[in-house]
Order: C-alpha cells, then sequence, then structure tokens
C-alpha cells in the first residue's frame, strides 16, 4: 500500500515515546528509523532525506522538521511514483498551518520541474496551490482524544462525500473510541470524580494616594491579577495545602511510589513553587519529599531578595544530567511542578494527583487534567485540587468529548475573503506592492533582496502612520494635562474626544497587524479543505507572512503599569467543595466565524486606586471579584429587559435617568435573583450605600453596552 509511513508528532517529548514504542514492536535494524539531532552528525532534515531515498519503512519524526526538507529532497531524487501514510499522533494544530502545507510540498514530486530554469513564478504559485488540495500519494491518519473543531474539518470523512461540508453534511470521525467506553471498559480512570475546588479571597489597597495616576483599566487589572498569582505570602499557603495533602492523602499509594504535578501559570510561579517546597520541606524536615520543576529557558527572580537567574539545572542540582521523565519515575522524586512543559504529552502512569493553579479551558483543560487518567497496578482513584477554575468550566471543557466529538456547523469557506477585505481596506498595501512581492517569492531565482524591497512601500506607510499616531496622542495627553489644571471643561471635554479619536487611530494599525495575522492562519487552515483556485488569495498569504514580522508597534512598552505601592491587606484561601463532575456528552464543537471582525476602541482609562476598589468586592462577606461581577451582570441583563427604562438611559442624563424608574427596575432585578444571590441580594435592600453603588455600575454598564 505505501513506500513508507511517516509518524509525525509536535511535541519532543511525545516524539521520544513513540520511537520508544514504535521501535519495540519491531526489532529488525532498518525498519524503524527516527529522526534526531541526539547521536547524529547530519541535520534532522538530511537523515530524513536520506531516509525517504533508501525506503525506510517506518520513519519516526517531529513535524517541525519538514519545513526545512524540501531543498534536500528535490537534490536528491523523485519521489514521484512513490506513495506515504501520515500518520499524525496527537493531531492538533501544528498539522494544520504551514508546516502542514509544507510538509505535502514536500512530498509532492509534481512541484520538481525536472528543468529548474523553465519554472516561473507562476508555476511554483500554482503548483504551491495544487498543493495543499488533492494530493493522492498522501494518506492522512489522525490520532487524538481531543480534537479541534479545525482537526475535524481538515481529517473527518463527509456522510455524503459527493457533497460539500455544510450543517447537514458535517465531517466526522473515520473512527470514534469514547472517553465514555475507555472509563467503562478500565482502559482509563475517571479523572472527574471527588474534583475539588478552592476559592481564593483577598483585599488590596493602594498605600499613597498621592501618588495615585491614570492607567488602562484593563492592562492594569491583568497585571494586578499576575502579581497576586506569584505574591510570595498566596504561593506559600498554596504550597503548604499541597504538601499535607500529598502527604496525608497521597504518598502511601501504589506502594508509597505515587507522585503528584503542580501545575503553573508561568515559569516564574514555577520558579516561586519550587523556592517554597525547598523551604517548607526543609523546616519541616520532610526529608522523604523531593518536589521537581520543569519549564524552558531561563528565569529571572527576586522573591528571596535579590535577583537571581534561574534554570532547570540550577535548581534541580540533584538531576546531574539525568532524563527528567526517567529520574521522575524513580522513588527520589514524588512531586513535578510545571509551567506548560510536560503539562500534556507526559506518560507517568504513576501520577495519582494533581494541584492546578492556572487558569484551563478547552482542548488544555482535558489534556491537561488527562495526564492522570493512565491505569496502573493499585491505582483507582485520582485526586485533583483546583484553586483557580470553576467545576462548571471544567464540565464544559470535556464534554465535547465524552461520547463523541460533533462539530456544531463547518466553517464559511467565505470567512477568507471577508478578512481579505478587511485588509485591503486599511490602506497599508496596494495591489502593486503585492504583485511585487508575488513575483519575487514565487520565482526560482527570487531573492531576500527583492522581497524585502517588495515590502519596503507598505512598512514605510504603516511606520509613517504609526509614528503620526503616537506623537498625536502624546501632544494631547499633555494639552489635556494643561487644560484639566487650568479647570478648563470645555477645552477638557474637547481634547478627551480628540484624544479618543487619537487612541482609535492608532488601535486600529494594532489590530491591521492582528487581522492580518488571522489571515494568514485562517487561509492556511482553510485552503486544506477548500479547492479556492485563486492566485490573489496565495499571493496575499504570501505578503502577509513577509509583511507580518516588519510592521512592530515599537510603543507597545510605552505605558508601564506600576503597582509597587499595591499592598494586600487580607487574604483567605478557602476549601469550597468536592464534587464528582458527571458529564452527559452534550457539548459540541464550534468553527471559526469572527476572524478579524474586531473593531478598534479606545482603551478604558481609570485611576489606579479605582482598579484596585474594583478589584475588590462591592459587598462585605467572602466574595470573590468573579462572585460580585457576575451578580452585577445578572442586575444588569433583566434591567436591560425593561425597555421603557433603557429608553430613559438613552435619552436623559444620569441625574434625569435614576429619577425615573431606573431604581424600581433596579430592585424588582435585585428581588427575582434573590434565590441565586441571597447574601447579595439582601445587602442591596437594606443598605444604601450598596444599592446606590450597584445602581451606578448598572447604569455605567448599559451606557457602555449602547456605546459598543
Amino acid at each position: 500500500m505505501f513506500n513508507s509511513v511517516i509518524v509525525i508528532t509536535d511535541r519532543t517529548v511525545l516524539d521520544n515515546q513513540l520511537q520508544e514504542t514504535i521501535s519495540g514492536f519491531e526489532h529488525k535494524e532498518g525498519v524503524v528509523v527516527g529522526i534526531s539531532r541526539e547521536g547524529s552528525n547530519e541535520s534532522k532534515s538530511t537523515q530524513l532525506a536520506d531516509a525517504l531515498e533508501r525506503g525506510a519503512k517506518i520513519i519516526i519524526t517531529t513535524i517541525q522538521t519538514f519545513p526545512f526538507v524540501l531543498d534536500a529532497i528535490q537534490k536528491r531524487t523523485s519521489l514521484k511514483e512513490n506513495k506515504y501514510a501520515i500518520i499524525a499522533d496527537e493531531a492538533h494544530s501544528s498539522q494544520s498551518g504551514a508546516t502542514a502545507k509544507k510538509l505535502k510540498e514536500v512530498l509532492n514530486s509534481d512541484l520538481v520541474n525536472e528543468n529548474d530554469e523553465d519554472l516561473s513564478a507562476e508555476d511554483v504559485l500554482n503548483a504551491s496551490i495544487q498543493a495543499k488540495f488533492g494530493n493522492k500519494s498522501l494518506s492522512f491518519f489522525a490520532f487524538t482524544a481531543t480534537p479541534k473543531a479545525k482537526t475535524l474539518e481538515i481529517f473527518g470523512v463527509l456522510p455524503n462525500p459527493n457533497q460539500a461540508p455544510s450543517k447537514e453534511n458535517k465531517p466526522q470521525p473515520f473512527h470514534l473510541y469514547t472517553m465514555k467506553q475507555a472509563i467503562e471498559e478500565g482502559f482509563i480512570l475517571d479523572v472527574l470524580k471527588g474534583y475539588t475546588t478552592y476559592k481564593l479571597f483577598y483585599k488590596l489597597e493602594h498605600s499613597d494616594l498621592n501618588k495615585d495616576y491614570e492607567v488602562e483599566s484593563k492592562r492594569a487589572k491583568i497585571k494586578i491579577a499576575k502579581w497576586m498569582n506569584i505574591h510570595p505570602f498566596n504561593i506559600a499557603q498554596k504550597t503548604e495545602i499541597i504538601i499535607e495533602h500529598f502527604r496525608t492523602h497521597i504518598a502511601h499509594l501504589l506502594d508509597n511510589q505515587a507522585k503528584a504535578m503542580v501545575v503553573t501559570s508561568s515559569r516564574q510561579s514555577a520558579v516561586r513553587y519550587k523556592i517554597a517546597f525547598d523551604k517548607y520541606i526543609k523546616a519541616n524536615d520532610l526529608s522523604n519529599l523531593q518536589a521537581m520543576v520543569a519549564f524552558s529557558g531561563k528565569v529571572n527572580d527576586d522573591s528571596e531578595g535579590s535577583d537571581k537567574e534561574y534554570t532547570e539545572s540550577n535548581l534541580n542540582p540533584n538531576l546531574k544530567g539525568r532524563d527528567m521523565r526517567k529520574a521522575f519515575d524513580t522513588n527520589e522524586y514524588q512531586v513535578m511542578l510545571v509551567a506548560n512543559k510536560f503539562q500534556t504529552g507526559f506518560d507517568q502512569p504513576k501520577l495519582c494527583a494533581m494541584y492546578v493553579d492556572k487558569k484551563l479551558g478547552g482542548v488544555d483543560c482535558v489534556q491537561t487534567l488527562s495526564r492522570l487518567n493512565r491505569t496502573y497496578a493499585g491505582k483507582e482513584h485520582t485526586f485533583i485540587l483546583d484553586f483557580v477554575n470553576e467545576l462548571d468550566e471544567i464540565k464544559e471543557a470535556f464534554e465535547p468529548y465524552y461520547k463523541t466529538s460533533e462539530l456544531e456547523d463547518v466553517t464559511n469557506p467565505n470567512i477568507v475573503y471577508d478578512v481579505q477585505m478587511k485588509l485591503e481596506g486599511n490602506g497599508i498595501f496596494t495591489p502593486v506592492d503585492i504583485d511585487n512581492y508575488a513575483s519575487a517569492f514565487f520565482n526560482p531565482k527570487g531573492t531576500q533582496a527583492l522581497m524585502s524591497s517588495a515590502l519596503k512601500p507598505s512598512i514605510d506607510r504603516y511606520k509613517g502612520a504609526y509614528k503620526e499616531a503616537v506623537i498625536k496622542i502624546k501632544e494631547l495627553k499633555e494639552a489635556l494635562h494643561i487644560a484639566k489644571n487650568n479647570k478648563d471643561i470645555k477645552g477638557t471635554q474637547n481634547l478627551e474626544l480628540d484624544l479618543k479619536e487619537a487612541n482609535e487611530k492608532k488601535n486600529a494599525l494594532d489590530l491591521f497587524k492582528k487581522d492580518m495575522i488571522s489571515f494568514t492562519r485562517l487561509y492556511e487552515f482553510l485552503s486544506q479543505i477548500v479547492d479556492y483556485e485563486d492566485a490573489e488569495l496565495e499571493k496575499l498569504w504570501a505578503f502577509s507572512k513577509g509583511l507580518i514580522p516588519n510592521i512592530r508597534t515599537y510603543d507597545e512598552k510605552e505605558e508601564v503599569v506600576d503597582i509597587s505601592l499595591i499592598k494586600l491587606t487580607h487574604y483567605k484561601l478557602h476549601k469550597q467543595r468536592q464534587e464528582d463532575i458527571k458529564l452527559e456528552g452534550n457539548g459540541v464543537l464550534f468553527p471559526i466565524t469572527d476572524a478579524g471582525s474586531a473593531v478598534a476602541k479606545d482603551p478604558e482609562k481609570e485611576f489606579l486606586s479605582k482598579v484596585v476598589e474594583k478589584m475588590n468586592a462591592l459587598f462585605q462577606g467572602d466574595f470573590t471579584e468573579d462572585d460580585v461581577i457576575g451578580y452585577l451582570n445578572t442586575i444588569t441583563t433583566k434591567v436591560m429587559e425593561n425597555e421603557k427604562v433603557v429608553l430613559q438611559v438613552k435619552n436623559n442624563t444620569k441625574e434625569q435617568a435614576m429619577l425615573g424608574g431606573f431604581s424600581d427596575a433596579i430592585n424588582d432585578a435585585v428581588i427575582d435573583s434573590l434565590d441565586a444571590h441571597q447574601s447579595m441580594a439582601t445587602q442591596v435592600l437594606s443598605e444604601d450605600r450598596v444599592r446606590i453603588g450597584l445602581a451606578n455600575m448598572v447604569y455605567d454598564l448599559i451606557i457602555k453596552g449602547m456605546r459598543a
């Protein structure tokens, strides 16, 4: 059937595991060829070309190798008559982007012209379009427990292959072994039993209001949240809970071989957890417990008083160069602290517990928690303690994969033209710019200098417009500051409107770059399942890939939010509940619907102290910001259902609107939500301060909704 079977994966860890597993099936030398830099003087691309040329039966490699092998293969041999089975293990986004396009080009000998001198830019352009569609020499087999909508659209089988994909003819898995069936048959464990969540309650304050200043509220909230997440006191409290839970409930399992994983939100968080773990272990004389930390690169952190550089090596001194997977499998280590690395694609059946301190969602959530589902002798239960996520969020992430993975609809292929039109309407590039770049890009003799020259007019237009916008914003800010100091009310109002307009122009330029990225990703995905046969789209794709790295927004770090004067004044980490999350399997995967649809807006500005106030609860009691915001949204939605009140808000000043039916509408909404939010509702109905504060916040949300 096939000359070679090529197994590809997008993660090095999984690549090593695959090589070990498949090599274990077939011991005959030369049948299984692993493409790896280890133990070889040749590049991975050269190794792959050699393996294909000599007809190796099974080739195992990462997909990242493929974009670099086209030249090597073209120079070494013609693969025209060959057929290949491509097995994509853990088929995720890496198989649906530019790397997959290159993979098909690598193995498509029709792209190789026997006489290079006769190969024109137009020939390569047309061949590039054809390479993405209907290549009969390749057969793809994709395996995944958590397909994305894109994965199903690319690899799924149509119920009626003679009709185009549609809502009535949605791609489906060729074969399905469900999570539900695997759990029932004992092949994997149910990791959602006894899921335990914690709630963090805290209060912050600005320690010097004389040094208060305006900031972009969204950016400030994000920075405060990150600061709080890695606050030494916060990390220390969670570390104590984790270690004591592990010692009490986990350590004795599997004849004292049980392992645990702590999922952290960032590399810096992982470093601070490791420091906190080592301190707690030493202070409590827990010599039989050792934690390993896994992250990539280097991290600078000052949590111990002076700025230090941390790496896996200096934080894991006992590893001494050993492979982390193998060392963790020994009795020497019990806990692994991870920051992305090993969070997915890591197979350790002794894992019995996971401690989650990171926001999880969608595929990432399912893959992360599923590290626990491997069976092992004596392993009957798993334990998850989650400091961040809600039970409903975890349930929502798992639902699409419990019984079957089903698309809600298919992606409308015309969406790529919508983004194309939006890009062309920005005035940054012209059709001539695209044609000039395509002539160089698709020409076998085209040079980097020619491509750079073709991009220069567009780069200059973008930089010029961006510089003009930044200068204008700076001038307006200075003028506005003077007007406020002079108490010039009318001048302040006019300048605020001008500044709003200038910010929107700058944000439109930021959005242009994001739209170009959206277009390239969307086209790379859709062109694998839709035969566009559109040279203009192909040229715009190539042009966008060239332009994106050259249009940097040079003032991205202009506004630095200084939160050094913010202090943590109250802290409580409370065990919320333990519950079996029961799945029904009624979730669906949604197609792409809104790529490139965002519009530029003026970022909201608030004083930093006000942001801090909104980060704290409006109400007395153990309520998080999420609790209050959820309640606020509930009340606002109910008030907006009163068309008469909304009309009053729209056509009157705030003072006039508040005198109308607004107050009654608030009371009605609060009473309607009494059962679901009894404690907060009681405070609204009994305290003027809370009632007035809630009314003002609801009014502001309604006004923002009208302006959006």
